[in-house]
């Protein structure tokens, strides 16, 4: 009777994968996710060595299952939605939330205003810190709550960072937009006009398109590839007179230096 062993190992002694297109897909997921923008096909297979009809039934495969998007006009390919999603599950986990409640709550302590940490989740963001300050109004921003990235600061500011196909894949018509109060973008073209100010101002911005009578200002946190890991957010009444802009900023970039994502 043979035997199988467990890990079958290259001549020079290296693990072999056991399950070889297992290995092939997440080398190519990890190499979108380090890309800065989408990618040819024909340029995955020449980077990671694997052959290009193997990348296309992969990339074929990972599509069905939104990990990654087909921008047809430029024939390249970027990450999807359920990658975002991952990442999301990560920060749930635990880290990007440990190493945030802390500079969340000295955010909060500093303005006197409720401030928070957020990830992009598909096209929503999803909220994994709240820190209220005393005296202020409950948000609907609680830990594990979902809304519309292009209606929150969050969102905006995290969007903005991204490549503009990656945005286009996301939101690709008007039906990709939803409402809360009956402002903010509506359309692509409206949703790039206010991700070209987010870009000019250095953060981005709400004003009742969430909650009305409430605002709010956001600054991302980037990591080592540039992409967006997370947002700082400040949110107030918009009958109180206060700019937290420089406070968040501070916050967003501690928070990155924390994460390791300054030693690029």
């Amino acid at each position: 009777m043979s035997v199988i062993p467990d890990e079958a190992t290259t001549d020079a002694g290296v693990p072999r994968p056991q399950v070889p297109a297992a290995d092939q897909t997440l080398r190519i997921l990890r190499h979108l996710a380090r890309r800065p923008a989408p990618i040819a096909a024909s340029a995955l297979a020449r980077d990671l060595g694997i052959p290009r009809s193997t990348v296309y039934h992969l990339l074929a495969t990972l599509e069905e299952h939104g990990f990654v998007v087909h921008l047809s006009q430029e024939r390249r390919w970027g990450l999807g939605t359920s990658a975002f999603e991952l990442a999301g599950g990560y920060a749930r986990q635990e880290p990007l939330a440990r190493l945030g409640r802390p500079l969340i709550a000295a955010l909060t302590d500093r303005v006197g205003e409720n401030a928070h940490l957020a990830v992009m989740s598909g096209r929503d963001v999803l909220y994994i810190v709240e820190e209220r300050a005393a005296r202020r109004p409950a948000l609907v921003t609680d830990v594990g709550v979902r809304l519309p990235a292009h209606l929150t600061a969050t969102g905006r500011a995290m969007l903005a960072v991204l490549p503009r196909s990656q945005v286009r894949a996301l939101y690709p018509d008007r039906a990709a937009f939803t409402d809360r109060t009956g402002r903010g973008p509506t359309s692509p073209a409206a949703l790039r006009e206010v991700l070209r100010e987010v870009r000019a101002g250095g953060v981005a911005t709400e004003d009742g398109e969430v909650t009305p009578g409430f605002r709010s200002v956001a600054a991302v946190v980037r990591d080592h590839a540039g992409w967006p890991a997370a947002a700082v957010a400040v949110t107030w009444e918009d009958v109180r007179e206060t700019d937290p802009r420089a406070a968040v900023e501070e916050t967003a970039r501690m928070l990155q230096a924390r994460l390791g994502y300054d030693r690029r």
